[in-house]
């Protein structure tokens, strides 16, 4: 499945949009992750088990809308955009979110890429 997050696949013709898909998931906070990160607030630097813990759930999500768009029959994801919010105390919520197309058979495009 291609994704982008620019509105166009270059090289490719859109033929149709199928609609907006998404893919969410969310996330509670590990104790231990929150006393390294309390450390952390002290010493300075990456909190790493967050920063692991917000790439699993960007990977999740994203895998999820993959999935929602592969079932509706598309060929790409266009203007693909992740969001978070917390949802309630200790925990966040992921979301990819795009359009799902069709492309034109052939993988050639008709007309050159626009300029943007």
């Amino acid at each position: 499945m291609i994704t982008s997050t620019s509105e166009h696949i270059y090289g490719r013709d859109i033929l149709n949009q199928l609609g907006i898909v998404c893919g969410n998931t969310v996330r509670a906070k590990h104790v231990g992750r929150d006393i390294m990160a309390g450390l952390k607030t002290i010493v300075g630097g990456e909190v790493s088990g967050y920063t692991e813990m917000l790439q699993e759930s960007r990977n999740q999500a994203t895998d999820r809308m993959v999935a929602q768009a592969q079932s509706m029959g598309a060929d790409a994801i266009i203007n693909v955009r992740f969001t978070t919010s917390q949802v309630a105390q200790g925990m966040s919520e992921m979301l990819a979110y795009g359009t799902a197309v069709k492309l034109v058979d052939g993988g050639e495009t008709t007309s050159p890429p626009p300029l943007s």
